[in-house]
């Protein structure tokens, strides 16, 4: 893939921007296989799923800067100025076609981008999700309530000139730190969920919920998981960090029990509603079961006839941490599923978990351009 931005020098941010396709999953399966080594000896590594290369995307998280005249979509530059990526490749089209509207709004909505250096003004970020159906949701994160009104009072021409978004919201952000929201979000709109069609199943994504940028990429992840269970014959699973839900669906099975464990209570709020949008029959949504709460405490707490025939952990980059790596190595089921963002961290929870052996794994390339990847790992109990 070629970038004018890159070659420009402008954005650094794709760091392999420009090296062959084939040449970078290769390194990116070379670098898993090489880290997982000590820990899957004998192991199947099926083919590596690759992306597409360019509009893979389906979420843009825009730093604002410019005027309110001209205004900026992009990035920050060594001295805290807006730098221009309004089309930038990797970014679903979709999304790209929308900006020219976008930045009109700023304009007519009069929020004064935020300058980092003089810590003034009042408009932070643009972030905007597209569903598969091409809907899409906008963010405008802002430093105060008084843009809100603002906001609001432009929405029906920022919607009739993007039939397409769904839902908007205005997110309040007024610390100068480098975070990309704050924790209140005003939903503007009529929707405050956006519907993604992911895999075999419709995630509700909430404004603050985490969902893959690869749309594509992560479907294929939840379905590898998916055909694993199915092969394994698993009646009962936990998805430890479930999310909105993407593995516990795609895991549901007629008289298979899932729980799935995630922190955020909205993001559990939103798997319920998918799941109960999924299956209509109330004795197939009682099998499904989301709870609110820490990962490795609800692990923890459990009694030794509760551990399922098969836990999926999919962690934040840190990996899981040496309590429930100890716990899987000590009560854990025969089988895990252990999907992880960054191979370094798999590889520390691995080393923690003796026990286990890597018998299947699979890297799929869910940020092309860039080292960054997904890996998916079925262990079982020596």
């Amino acid at each position: 893939m070629q970038c004018d931005y890159f070659d420009a020098g402008l954005c650094r941010s794709c760091t392999l921007m420009g090296q062959p396709y084939a040449q970078q999953l290769a390194a990116k399966e070379a670098r898993v296989r090489s880290l997982l080594e000590p820990f899957a000896v004998g192991a199947s590594w099926l083919p590596p799923v690759a992306s597409s290369e360019s509009g893979f995307r389906a979420k843009a998280k825009m730093v604002v800067g410019g005027t309110v005249e001209h205004p900026t979509l992009g990035i920050l530059d060594g001295q805290g100025r807006g730098v221009d990526l309004r089309h930038c490749g990797i970014i679903d089209p979709r999304i790209l076609a929308a900006f020219p509207a976008l930045i009109a709004a700023i304009t007519r909505m009069g929020l004064e981008p935020y300058d980092v250096p003089a810590r003034q003004g009042e408009l932070k970020h643009l972030i905007v999700t597209v569903a598969a159906s091409g809907d899409l949701m906008m963010r405008f994160v802002v430093r105060s309530e008084a843009s809100v009104a603002s906001i609001r009072s432009h929405l029906t021409w920022l919607t009739d000139a993007v039939p397409q978004l769904v839902v908007v919201t205005a997110n309040i952000h007024p610390e100068h730190k480098a975070v990309l929201e704050g924790e209140v979000e005003h939903v503007l709109t009529t929707e405050s969920m956006l519907r993604m069609r992911v895999g075999n199943v419709d995630l509700l994504v909430r404004p603050q919920s985490f969902v893959q940028t690869n749309t594509a990429i992560a479907g294929a992840l939840y379905r590898q998981a998916a055909q694993w269970l199915d092969e394994l014959g698993a009646q009962s699973v936990w998805d430890l960090y479930c999310g909105v839900g993407g593995f516990a669906l795609h895991t549901a099975r007629s008289g298979r029990s899932v729980v799935g464990v995630e922190l955020s209570a909205d993001a559990v709020a939103s798997a319920e509603l998918a799941r109960d949008a999924l299956f209509a029959e109330p004795s197939e949504r009682q099998s499904i079961r989301f709870i609110a709460a820490d990962a490795t405490a609800f692990a923890l707490g459990s009694t030794a006839d509760a551990v399922p025939d098969v836990v999926i952990v999919n962690p934040p980059r840190r990996g899981l941490g040496t309590p429930l790596a100890e716990w899987l190595q000590t009560s854990g089921p025969r089988h895990v599923i252990y999907s992880s963002c960054n191979p370094e961290s798999l590889a520390r929870d691995l080393a923690a978990m003796p026990g286990y052996t890597v018998t299947r794994a699979r890297v799929l390339d869910m940020f092309p351009q860039s080292t960054h990847l997904e890996a998916i790992t079925l262990l079982e109990r020596v």
